[in-house]
């Protein structure tokens, strides 16, 4: 055993060397693996040679997995968006901290890259689980920068990265993603490099619902959309002993006023919203699977107490299009609720009106597709929409909790360079659109 430690790669006592990687071993694990050792040698030869593994076999600092199937889908920028969650945890012991210096996302098969995040890219679409990321609150709309830091990953800790990556059309889409991460072992010997290539990640191969509007016809604001920071993209939510992300394509709707208004008069009151009681419809042809109504709606502008789980929606009704795809319309007004449980409905026909109840601070539409018929837990897919005009677009983060808040009800609606008709796309984060 003297002479084959003597070949082993040089490096400080107790420490094993792979490639750039150092882990090291220590007290139970070191004594398990010399014991391996020694019985192998022990062992007689039968000239057999011993089985070889595949060349990327190695120890890795980090595991990495996701929580969905990346489903492609056509979004208002133009872009093919891929939009799901890296989770990584630091599987070394001895309080030895791991730092993520990069992340490229390759096509599984080819190993083109498609998407990478490194530097302040990265430290912003980085946060452990249960530490929100820097600038979310109901403040964002002065949209101060917060500093952010490089990820660094403790022992035995977890970290969510919320991955958006945005292809160009003509790209072809992998059918299988795998995530190459390169960083830093932080050592008491000092840092050592690594990279290890994880996450091997098939895509979903059900394409998006291609729906009709969900509301009448008209200009309304996409709030809490896809991709970025917001409440529904990134709300990470632990459920029955699991992580989901529940409304990571949900869309809040406002109406909006010929002058850009979303509200006029006093923000306190409920019919001072121009959403208001404005119907919403069936956005495809679907049974009635959930109904739920008989909660008050909120006075604005202020966020309400968080209701208890049954009720965070409020008042809603689900609709199932096709098995594992359904239709929630949440917050709707206590008693304006149309249909039933068991009703068959056609694409366009009124299902109740918007209100402001469960966790809603002022009123609106809360729209997505389930792949369940509850909203806790569910999974969240894309979806898109036949056809809409983009009006404009509004640069600060204004929704459901600031948006009673401000001086007026005046969106501040710049110029989009995507203005005019969009067909079977996804309207991203605080589009203005009329259906």
């Amino acid at each position: 055993m003297a002479d084959r430690d003597d070949r082993r790669p040089r490096g400080a006592r107790g420490v094993l060397i792979r490639g750039a990687l150092r882990v090291t071993l220590r007290g139970a694990l070191r004594a398990t693996l010399g014991a391996v050792l020694l019985t192998a040698a022990a062992l007689p030869a039968y000239g057999a040679a011993p089985r070889a593994l595949p060349p990327s076999t190695q120890f890795t600092p980090l595991t990495a997995s996701t929580i969905t199937r990346p489903a492609p889908f056509n979004a208002s920028d133009g872009k093919v968006h891929l939009s799901y969650e890296l989770f990584t945890t630091n599987a070394l012991g001895r309080q030895t901290p791991v730092r993520i210096d990069s992340i490229e996302v390759q096509d599984a098969r080819t190993k083109r890259v498609i998407g990478s995040l490194s530097g302040d890219a990265l430290a912003a679409a980085a946060n452990p689980i249960g530490v929100p990321l820097p600038g979310e609150g109901t403040d964002a709309a002065r949209q101060v920068a917060v500093p952010v830091a490089v990820p660094v990953v403790a022992s035995s800790e977890q970290w969510v990265i919320w991955l958006d990556l945005a292809l160009d059309p003509a790209e072809a889409v992998p059918a299988e993603l795998e995530h190459h991460l390169t960083g830093a072992v932080l050592a008491p010997s000092g840092p050592a490099a690594f990279e290890e290539t994880v996450a091997r990640t098939p895509l979903s191969r059900t394409a998006p619902l291609q729906l009709d509007s969900p509301v009448q016809p008209g200009s309304w604001y996409a709030s809490e959309s896809c991709c970025g920071n917001t409440h529904h993209r990134r709300g990470l939510a632990p459920i029955n002993g699991g992580l989901y992300v529940p409304q990571r394509f949900a869309i809040d709707w406002f109406r909006v006023g010929d002058h850009n208004q979303t509200w006029e008069g006093d923000p306190s009151r409920l019919d001072s919203y121009l959403s208001f009681r404005q119907p919403v419809v069936a956005a495809a042809r679907a049974k009635v699977v959930e109904v739920q109504d008989g909660l008050a709606d909120n006075p604005p502008p202020v966020p309400p107490t968080v209701p208890p789980i049954q009720d965070t929606v409020g008042n809603h009704i689900t609709l199932e299009v096709a098995p594992g795809q359904y239709l929630l319309y949440a917050h709707l007004e206590d008693g304006s609720l149309t249909v039933h449980e068991g009703d068959r409905v056609e694409p366009g026909q009124i299902l109740g009106l918007i209100g402001n109840s469960g966790n809603s601070t002022t009123p609106h539409l809360h729209f997505q597709v389930m792949t369940t018929r509850e909203f806790f837990p569910t999974d969240s897919p894309p979806y898109t929409f036949r056809s809409f005009d983009i009006l404009g677009h509004v640069a600060p983060r204004i929704w459901d909790d600031n948006l009673g808040l401000r001086p007026t009800g005046v969106l501040p609606v710049d110029e989009s360079p995507f203005a005019g008709p969009h067909t079977d796309e996804l309207p991203l984060d605080r589009n203005v659109i009329r259906f």
